[in-house]
């Protein structure tokens, strides 16, 4: 494949509005207006996880970014990073080495790769089946504020961001402030006490983020399981499913001669009424419920996949 006569054709633009935009990345506080995308964004069921850290790193580090990236593919997840040098490039080619899906996101337009070493990644990454994304027209050069921009679109697609080797001045730190101010958990992968690159992993830990040593700790955090039971089920889905049976039960019993014109599905901002939860809560937890199948959502409404 030869990536410039493949752009040409097939680069596609999705806006906020259109019902492919990503949902997880409409929830944050400042989405794009606008997407483009080459290749194919993964359904909203398929689970994606963000892979982050910095560009100078260890083989150790590169090493633990494909392994947990191959993992977690092989999981089922989506892997998402932004095809920088480093910790970047390992997660990609560990997903695409566990045959998975994977998602660059880019802080220039599609008509060129940055950086331009990663070309052959980056048409592995097509090959696969995974997307490059950028908000940025085709044209839009690579400027450095582009990238510290780009973080939000990376964290914002995922359901958790995991970091390996962040130093105290790192981009990856950004990305993992900017999931947990989108209400997003992260994950960081320890490394020795007085490496420069784990300084600012460590002291994320230290503020709260979550500690993760290997793929299964991250699954099993997210709740993340091949197969999903009530038993598997948070109280916030327990309360969100209840009030989808009983909207189905309702619409049911309705005899009235429009019943079939009758509304079966649920807005956010009714779930939110009927459940008194914040709208914090049930977006994160309707996530969660699109993502192992429960329910799906139409027009920006939301029902109980049948």
């Amino acid at each position: 494949m030869n990536y410039k006569n493949t752009i040409s054709k097939k680069i596609k633009k999705i806006n906020i509005k259109d019902t492919s935009y990503p949902f997880l990345l409409k929830q944050i506080p400042d989405p794009p207006g606008n997407l483009y995308i080459l290749g194919n964004l993964p359904d909203e069921e398929t689970p994606r996880l963000a892979i982050v850290g910095t560009r100078k790193a260890t083989p150790n580090g590169c090493l633990v970014a494909k392994t947990l990236a191959k993992e977690l593919s092989e999981a089922g997840c989506v892997i998402v990073s932004g095809l920088a040098m480093g910790i970047d490039t390992a997660a990609h080619e560990g997903a695409v080495a566990a045959k998975g899906k994977t998602l660059a996101v880019l802080g220039n337009g599609l008509n060129k790769i940055y950086p331009s070493q990663n070309k052959n990644l980056a048409e592995e990454i097509l090959k696969s089946g995974g997307a490059i994304i950028s908000e940025y027209p085709p044209e839009e050069p690579a400027f450095p504020s582009n990238f510290l921009a780009r973080n939000r679109i990376v964290s914002g697609l995922c359901l958790a961001t995991i970091v390996i080797e962040a130093p105290e001045r790192s981009g990856s730190l950004v990305t993992a402030r900017l999931a947990l101010e989108q209400n997003r958990e992260v994950f960081i992968v320890p490394g020795p006490a007085n490496h420069y690159n784990y300084a600012g992993s460590h002291r994320l830990i230290r503020e709260g983020a979550r500690l993760a040593v290997s793929a299964q700790n991250i699954l099993e955090d997210l709740n993340l399981k091949p197969a999903i039971s009530q038993e598997d089920s948070s109280p916030e889905e327990k309360l969100i499913l209840k009030i989808f049976i009983e909207n189905n039960s309702d619409a049911r019993r309705d005899r009235s001669p429009d019943r079939k014109c009758r509304e079966k599905t649920l807005s956010i901002d009714k779930i939110i009424e009927l459940t008194k939860l914040d709208s914090q809560a049930v977006n994160k937890t309707i996530a969660f419920l699109i993502i192992k199948g429960i329910i799906k959502e139409t027009f920006g409404k939301y029902s109980l996949k049948s």
